[in-house]
């Protein structure tokens, strides 16, 4: 995972230069209205500038980005930021400073937008939410470096504002070359498009090995928008196993399940009846809701995590007998793996290795060779030696060289089934589905752990899990190919199904509503829950702290002493982000922000207290300062990076970055709104009525993240966008009930 881990620290430079421009223009701007005499009108004109650059740039860069990829859009992101610090190193007069801003407006804006969505994008599942911290963390920290930069310059003759802006352009090249030379394009975003040697190329590179069929078809998969998906429940074995257990004539009962490595087969039971499992018995549950209001999706994302370790662990710990249930080679036997781009010759397949330039002629299934046809469907996979044996005394136990079979992340595998039945004109007619499985079960070794079950009867020998199944179309297997009434499970290639870009007709999508909702919700709450305004202050409740006091027994000016105060409070956010880092995927999403945002609101409801009573000047300034690092701290623990985590979360491959840019618009307009109407609010309600505003608006998000936000950790993007079409579904179905 080093390869995600050092390509997400890279992409995140651009949100430290964020920070930095931040930092640099508050602290400028002090210099620049007096060397410019700027009346105020224009004083704040150049600082919100950069804001009205990254507000323009967001309406477009989604949809474009869905088009060009992210990495074309992460260069042009640099380059706005050295050639506008260039600029405003050379300004030489307002005017050519504002267009300056603008420029580095349209930079931050689409760092803002897209750097979560490519870390969200190229990251394994497990450590998602610590690299998608990472952007607040480099951003408080560009600030902090910043502000000591600024403090150090302005102890100075002559401080110059020029100098100040213009050094952003320095760390803005650093970040220029790595796009360029560094960072890949998102394996998602090319797998859309159909360039899918690229897309494993690259995926291959992010996760350190070479076996990456598991994600690839996992990828390919995440091109389907809707569809009927439904929830069903299983008991599974290894395939070789029940192959010699059951005899044909038991075949109706059970199906053969295919995993997207060759070799990879399962045999499973349907259960039937009342089920014992939480997440299919949470759907059938949904239209009972034990919690009013409470958004289906919640409780069928919520029977997942009750299923989860709490530990840290890094790794799937679920589906551990997945990795004895495979059937492989004996190590000297050469392995041959599918592969999308794998051509036909006669009946069998060749690698990719060999001919890997171009996608052009490249006609084969998605999946391997044992899901070509309906006869060889009806062959168990070869298996040389003791195969089974020595999977269960092997190192993906332990999770080593065989980690690719340890599933897709989360605890979840990918799997196709194949079924066929007389249709009315006496033709055999097929039924191709694509399965997310996951185990809720324990493992069984004897046949009485699940003759309790429903339809439960085992083989009394093997090993079985119970699992939980997504069951829905496969993305590659077209409305056009089915009515081609194929001979068995084949597939489109992936360039045939790639998008052209972003469809707005999508958007319509139940799911995606769904997500959009939640989406553009939290962006809006966390805009409105106080940020901006407790930053505003903090420099007043320092000084009246005793801070500036002290500051200016040490020789410091106010100016330098403001400086330094700025660079102290971000210096305190630093720990808290890495605390948030370390737990972002142990607790999750939805744990933290419920744990972090009743601390918002008792620091604020104190803030508020400390203003309307009156209390002497030590105390207030004791309760006061406490209120501001407790919620600074809680802040940036929760309510800061994950809204943006989330919504790189939640939306499908195909218009993932335009529904990203709707809800980044969103945040941007309501920064605009919050920011200007602060002063007016100020001065109309005074601060204990803001703050007061502002507690209130934090009940309102708790109650909003527990009624309507899920819980994403560990779980891969593609299951996710499911859930929400599940969801939907279950919430159309208790509406109409």
């Amino acid at each position: 995972m080093n390869g995600a881990a050092w390509v997400a620290l890279a992409a995140t430079i651009g949100n430290f230069l964020q920070g930095w421009d931040n930092a640099t223009i508050a602290g400028a701007v002090v210099y620049i209205k007096k060397e410019l005499s700027l009346p105020s009108a224009l004083e704040g004109l150049v600082v919100a500038m950069s804001l009205i650059g990254a507000t323009l740039i967001t309406t477009c860069s989604g949809s474009i980005s869905d088009l060009v990829g992210r990495r074309p859009m992460l260069i042009l992101s640099s380059m706005f930021y050295f050639v506008s610090g260039l600029i405003m190193l050379w300004s030489p007069n307002v005017y050519v400073l504002l267009f300056a801003r603008l420029l580095d407006g349209f930079g931050i804006g689409l760092a803002v937008t897209l750097v979560p969505l490519y870390i969200s994008e190229t990251a394994p599942s497990e450590i998602r939410g610590l690299l998608n911290t990472l952007p607040q963390f480099t951003g408080s920290a560009g600030m902090l470096l910043s502000y000591c930069m600024i403090f150090g310059m302005s102890l100075t003759p002559s401080p110059s504002w020029k100098l100040m802006l213009g050094v952003l352009s320095i760390p803005s090249l650093l970040y220029f070359l790595l796009t360029v030379f560094f960072l890949p394009e998102s394996p998602r975003w090319l797998v859309s498009k159909g360039r899918m040697l690229e897309a494993k190329r690259v995926l291959q590179r992010l996760r350190g090995r070479e076996d990456v069929s598991g994600e690839m078809a996992l990828l390919v998969e995440g091109l389907a928008v809707g569809g009927e998906t439904s929830i069903e429940e299983y008991i599974i074995g290894p395939a070789d196993e029940l192959d010699d257990e059951y005899e044909a004539a038991d075949d109706k009962e059970h199906i053969k399940l295919y995993g997207p490595e060759q070799g990879m087969s399962w045999v499973a039971k349907p259960i039937t009846g009342q089920s014992s499992l939480g997440l299919v018995s949470r759907q059938g549950s949904l239209v009972n809701q034990s919690v009013p209001l409470m958004d289906p999706l919640v409780t069928l994302f919520g029977s997942v995590h009750e299923k989860l370790p709490e530990t840290g662990s890094m790794r799937s710990m679920l589906f551990p007998n997945f990795g004895s249930m495979i059937s492989t080679t004996e190590p000297h036997v050469k392995h041959e793996e599918w592969d999308e781009e794998s051509q036909r010759e006669g009946e069998g397949y060749m690698s990719d290795a060999h001919d890997a330039d171009s996608d052009d002629n490249l006609h084969s299934p998605l999946i391997s060779r044992q899901t070509t046809s309906l006869e060889k469907d009806m062959v168990a996979p070869v298996s040389h030696g003791s195969a089974l044996s020595m999977r269960r005394h092997s190192s993906l136990m332990q999770g080593n060289s065989g980690e690719a079979a340890m599933g897709i992340g989360g605890g979840w595998q990918l799997a196709w089934k194949w079924s066929e039945r007389e249709g009315a004109d006496g033709k055999k007619e097929g039924g191709f589905k694509r399965i997310y499985l996951h185990e809720e079960g324990g493992p069984a070794s004897m046949r009485g752990s699940l003759v309790s079950l429903p339809g439960g009867d085992a083989p009394a020998e093997g090993e079985y899990i119970q699992a939980a199944a997504l069951v829905s179309q496969p993305a590659l297997y077209s409305k056009e190919l089915m009515d081609q009434h194929p001979v068995g499970p084949a597939m489109v290639h992936p360039s045939e199904a790639a998008s052209k870009g972003p469809s707005w007709a999508t958007l319509l999508e139940p799911g995606v509503k769904r997500a959009l909702l939640v989406g553009i919700g939290i962006q809006i709450l966390q805009q409105f829950s106080g940020i901006n305004g407790v930053m505003y202050y903090t420099p007043q409740i320092l000084e009246q702290a005793g801070v500036a006091v002290l500051l200016s027994n040490l020789g410091l000016g106010s100016v330098s002493s403001s400086f330094l105060i700025s660079a102290l409070t971000n210096f305190l956010m630093l720990p808290s982000i890495a605390v948030a880092m370390r737990f972002m995927d142990i607790a999750g999403r939805r744990s933290l922000l419920l744990t972090t945002i009743p601390v918002l609101i008792l620091s604020l409801v104190l803030l508020v207290i400390a203003n309307v009573i009156q209390l002497s000047s030590v105390v207030h300034a004791v309760i006061s300062t406490v209120c501001v690092v407790l919620y600074f701290c809680s802040f940036v623990m929760g309510y800061g990076p994950i809204p943006n985590i989330l919504c790189s979360e939640i939306f499908p491959t195909r218009v993932r970055g335009l529904c990203i840019a709707i809800c980044a618009l969103v945040f941007w307009i309501c920064d605009v709104i919050v920011t200007y109407t602060l002063p007016v609010m100020l001065s109309s309600i005074g601060l204990a009525g803001v703050f007061g505003i502002y507690a209130v608006v934090c009940v309102i998000s708790w109650i909003f993240v527990f009624l309507r936000v899920p819980e994403t950790k560990g779980m891969p993007l593609e299951v996710i966008t499911e859930f929400f079409a599940v969801g939907a579904k279950q919430a159309a179905v208790a509406k109409v009930d």
